[in-house]
């Protein structure tokens, strides 16, 4: 099976979208076709032996749209000026629409006005009643300009009804179409009869309508450019030059390769991913992974393309390019997240692929309801263009993308990457969440916890212990070393020499004296009694800590313990959780001893130990046979197969690239609080998705039978066609305004 993506272009509401689904999927050999209307992208999955991309394409453009193989965006600068044009030329024919639209109610209305028209040069030039016919061609004149304006509805409208699949345009241009048609007649006739016909032109309802639903158009087009700016604003980071350390030749970024160096002045932006070789710069990384705080780089540092130096100069040595990068994967993963549809979207879409059929067959019985109940024909041609008007499969198709959209980008803005919209909802779902210990709760490395001298001081223990690690390569010896330079002990001794001696620890010469570091069993070979601290120990060591003795020419010096220490929001990522109602468990492949401390200073409900990486996915198997909705968060290469077992598999972003690969969501930062916050996310946009949802279907259902004159056969008021106009284009705002909404969420 073979996956792809198409631009597909001439899509203007949910039965367009709607429409592209149907014909795709009847292809032999499609497994799948979902489009996105808000982003105008078709993801399909195909049998490559049963059809072509070249079938693919015909059949899309036989249905009346455009459809090319999807390229990414290399130039977002461009697309975006592209599209800031477009809308910059609707702004100008709607603001010219407008004009001739009030024009032309003030010449078509102006004298139901208390006051009528006002003195003109020849005051009763346009009056409908000494001058019908002036009067009819006035408004024919200004009616023009609006339906130029207007165009694409008529265009779009026509050819998609012409392809067997209306939309929404055609449901504009029919009711605009027939109005003004039955107008330009009546205005022919007027100078049979000037009285009669003169009250039956309808120029003014085919005009606003028009202008109101391109107003309606605009203002959604518009909002919806603020949903994509989360991919704009990422695709922005990357700087489109860099600055070749060995020449200082500036060449454009996608011009890298692996191993080159770059320099990085203070203020610029980072080209690629790399390792700093030289120099030291805090860095702000916030748009990648949404910390806040500049972070400190120094040789050895890893730096993200996209993000910020602010003060020092750097010097890069470029690790990843092109696609491989962090920023490209972000792009990647946010894109996928807004092109693929949530469960709760395939009610809609089902709704919106026979939407406009019904609503013309709705709007025809009308018509011919009220013209066999003996209305005149101008009733009857307002009943039909009201219904055809007031119908908005828009505000249906739009109720899920946009959410989806802006609450993916909001996700993006805090370093939570959602992979899918399914993903997005299924997490709101989730009531257990397994937590990988080490990485994920603990920090992943080693760090001393406890420093207890005997018979001698502190520093001395520190002392003799760090300058003897410090010649060793193991864990445990870079956590002394590093926990020493942070005590301010001055300039170590050097050892005269030094041996490992395997599944003990270390024998070495310090100033003249044997010094031992290890375990009880080493002292114990040297004549030394450990007794003095066995209980300490045993006492740490219950509590999933290392602790090491160390000796100094026959005597005991004392103990350090090491262990992997808890973050510090883990607790407080924890708690969060169970106050939600959601069940925590901690799985690790640790001793029962070490992970029951664990567990209990985080605060988890369950601990589950020393269980093998690939026993791990079998654990969330029988959590999902108690019937428990699995979200698996882990790090590391052995948490590959959990996270892909789980409901929603979450990877730390320090993590493995597997791991990443694996999950459904990335965490970029090293913060277990984010989890909870990926839970209130989707929790969030869930909201969001379902109150569009209720609007679209809500409005709809009251606004159809209005049109069709509910209202009317109780002594109530007609609808107009401008009314109805004015009202569908203020649902499709409303559901993207809702959305928009969301962007201001608060996630803590």
């Amino acid at each position: 099976m073979k996956e792809e993506k198409y631009d597909i272009s001439g899509m203007h509401c949910a039965a367009c979208s709607a429409s592209v689904e149907k014909v795709t999927r009847k292809l032999p050999g499609v497994e799948r076709s979902d489009v996105n209307l808000t982003t105008e992208i078709m993801t399909i999955r195909y049998d490559e032996s049963q059809v072509t991309p070249e079938q693919i394409v015909a059949k899309v453009e036989k249905a009346g749209f455009g459809c090319t193989l999807h390229a990414e965006k290399k130039e977002p600068q461009n697309a975006e000026d592209a599209e800031e044009k477009a809308l910059r030329r609707r702004k100008y024919e709607l603001i010219i629409a407008a004009v001739f639209s009030v024009a032309l109610l003030y010449v078509s209305m102006g004298q139901m006005l208390p006051f009528g028209l006002p003195s003109l040069p020849l005051p009763d030039l346009f009056s409908m009643h000494t001058h019908p016919v002036n009067f009819a061609i006035a408004q024919l004149l200004l009616t023009v300009p609006v339906l130029y304006c207007g165009r694409n509805f008529f265009i779009s409208g026509f050819k998609a009804l012409l392809h067997g699949n209306p939309n929404m345009d055609s449901l504009v241009a029919i009711g605009s179409a027939c109005s003004f048609a039955y107008s330009v007649v009546m205005t022919f006739l007027i100078s049979d009869d000037p009285h009669t016909y003169v009250h039956n032109l309808y120029y003014e309802s085919s005009a606003v309508v028009l202008t109101l639903v391109s107003l309606g158009k605009f203002m959604e087009s518009r909002n919806m450019q603020k949903t994509k700016g989360a991919i704009t604003a990422l695709m922005r980071l990357a700087p489109d030059t860099a600055i070749l350390a060995d020449t200082g030749r500036e060449v454009p970024t996608e011009s890298l390769k692996t191993g080159d160096t770059v320099l990085v002045k203070p203020g610029a932006r980072v080209p690629a991913d790399g390792v700093v070789a030289r120099g030291e710069s805090s860095v702000n990384e916030a748009m990648l992974t949404g910390e806040s705080l500049p972070v400190e780089k120094a040789p050895g540092s890893e730096v993200i393309g996209g993000s910020v130096n602010q003060n020092g100069v750097l010097y890069v040595q470029v690790t990843r390019t092109g696609e491989d990068t962090t920023l490209a994967r972000i792009i990647r993963f946010v894109e996928d997240a807004q092109g693929k549809k949530a469960p709760i979207s395939k009610t809609a879409d089902k709704v919106a692929g026979v939407f406009v059929p019904t609503v013309m067959g709705i709007a025809l019985l009308a018509a011919v309801a009220w013209a066999v109940a003996g209305q005149p024909f101008a009733f009857v041609l307002r009943v039909f263009t009201s219904v055809l008007v007031i119908a908005c499969p828009c505000a249906l198709g739009l109720a899920t993308p946009t959410a989806i959209m802006v609450g993916t980008g909001l996700g993006a803005r805090h370093g939570i990457l959602i992979r899918s919209g399914e993903i997005l909802e299924i997490t709101h779902s989730v009531d257990t969440v397994v937590l990988d210990k080490t990485g994920t709760v603990t920090k992943g490395e080693p760090a001393v916890t406890s420093v207890v001298p005997y018979q001698c001081g502190g520093d001395a223990l520190l002392t003799a212990a760090a300058a003897v690690e410090s010649v060793s390569a193991h864990p445990l010896a870079a956590a002394i070393t590093a926990y020493a330079a942070t005590q301010g002990l001055g300039e170590l001794p050097k050892p005269e020499s030094f041996e490992n001696l395997s599944g003990r620890g270390l024998r070495a010469v310090l100033e003249g004296e044997t010094v031992l570091a290890g375990n009880r069993r080493l002292l114990e070979e040297a004549g030394i009694d450990p007794t003095p601290l066995l209980a300490e120990a045993e006492r740490l060591a219950s509590q999933g800590q290392t602790p090491m003795f160390f000796a100094r020419d026959g005597a005991l010096l004392g103990l350090i313990s090491v262990a992997d220490g808890v973050k510090e929001t883990s607790a407080a990522a924890i708690a969060k959780m169970k106050a939600a109602g959601i069940r925590t468990v901690l799985l690790t492949g640790d001793n029962h001893a070490a992970a029951g401390h664990i567990g209990q200073l985080v605060g988890v409900d369950e601990v589950i130990a020393e269980v093998l990486p690939e026993e791990k996915a079998g654990v969330i198997q029988k959590l999902q046979a108690q019937g428990r909705k699995v979200m698996m968060v882990g790090d590391g290469i052995n948490d590959a197969p959990a996270l892909t077992q789980a409901e929603v598999g979450c990877a730390i972003g320090s993590g493995s690239d597997i791991a990443i690969e694996s999950a459904d969501i990335v965490l970029m930062r090293d913060d277990l609080q984010d989890v909870p916050r990926a839970l209130r996310l989707s929790a969030l946009t869930l909201r969001d998705i379902k109150q569009n949802l209720f609007w679209a279907f809500c409005y709809n259902t009251i606004g159809i039978p209005v049109a069709a004159g509910l209202l009317y056969c109780f002594g109530g008021p007609l609808l107009s066609p401008m009314f109805a106009g004015a009202a569908m284009s203020l649902s499709s705002v409303c559901v993207v305004g809702n959305a928009l909404r969301l962007g201001r969420a608060d996630l803590q």
